[in-house]
């Protein structure tokens, strides 16, 4: 099994998100892709604005029509923290040591990645995929980590798609329209659960 990994607080979960792991399904040929949805972000515990049962019904709804795309609770229903390392670790015992896990990030994420927790642990338990994204050329990046812990680092060229989820809540909160920077079912959710707008 080939499993690619990725977490994030998707607040909320936008097209390059999906792009990335689409990508990375096919270029480094996974069996399946699991979005998990953190619970409580270490790294931004304060700017996670939506709660988490909506952050997670969001990505829910963005996989459910791609056959090798799955999400998960695992990070929502373990108590503490939202580390990475242990969520690697329930990943590996559920799926057995035999299981190859990629660990799909985005080049703006990578650059803090010696500040997480275990970081060398996280790299011996998977394989550490970097994507590029728009103002964080990939050199650079592995350029501002240890050559030992950047020398096992895949990088993983897409297209450059330069959304974020803060421009989305911003573009909300302003009533500007967010139509294609997110799926419909995501827009849709937003507008119904009145999110970022504080309405509910």
């Amino acid at each position: 099994m080939r499993l690619g990994i990725m977490g994030g607080t998707f607040d909320p979960i936008h097209i390059g998100h999906l792009i990335l792991g689409e990508q990375a399904w096919e270029a480094l040929e996974l069996d399946k892709v699991i979005f998990i949805t953190a619970g409580q972000p270490p790294h931004k515990p304060e700017a996670v604005e939506a709660e988490a049962v909506h952050r997670y019904n969001m990505v829910r709804l963005s996989v459910q029509d791609n056959e090798h795309f799955e999400c998960s609770r695992i990070e929502l229903d373990r108590s503490g923290p939202s580390y990475t390392i242990d969520t690697l670790r329930q990943i590996l015992g559920f799926y057995g040591e035999g299981t190859r896990v990629y660990l799909l990030v985005g080049a703006d994420e990578a650059r803090d990645f010696m500040t997480w927790r275990d970081p060398y642990g996280i790299k011996e338990l998977s394989t550490i995929v970097v994507a590029n994204r728009p103002g964080y050329p990939l050199s650079d990046v592995l350029n501002a980590l240890p050559s030992d812990f950047a020398s096992a680092v895949k990088p993983l060229e897409m297209p450059g798609v330069d959304i974020s989820s803060t421009d989305i809540r911003a573009r909300v909160k302003l009533g500007c329209s967010i139509k294609y920077l997110v799926p419909s079912v995501v827009e849709s959710y937003i507008i119904d659960n009145g999110l970022y707008r504080g309405l509910k």
